[in-house]
């Protein structure tokens, strides 16, 4: 290799991103782009109801939007992070 790495394909289905992943030199692929992603296995048994001031959940909505997340999974992922367990 020239030191130069491919680009991502597109990859339309499971399908087929499990055949490139099982089939592909990933180290030949520019993979800098990639973020880490957390699965939600843990069925979700319990609700929780707050109130909070609307700056607030529009900060929170703000900070979701911006890292691709729904709202209430972001809330989720900083309670997850303060207890210090990940599902």
């Amino acid at each position: 290799m020239n030191g130069k790495t491919k680009p991502m394909p597109s990859l339309p289905s499971d399908d087929a991103a499990e055949d490139f992943v099982a089939n592909a030199d990933l180290t030949s692929y520019d993979l800098s782009g990639f973020k880490p992603m957390h699965f939600e296995i843990e069925p979700k048994s319990a609700a929780l109801n707050m109130r909070l001031p609307a700056s607030l959940l529009e900060a929170l909505k703000s900070k979701a939007k911006a890292k691709g997340v729904p709202y209430t999974r972001y809330v989720r992922m900083l309670l997850e992070n303060d207890v210090g367990r990940r599902s």
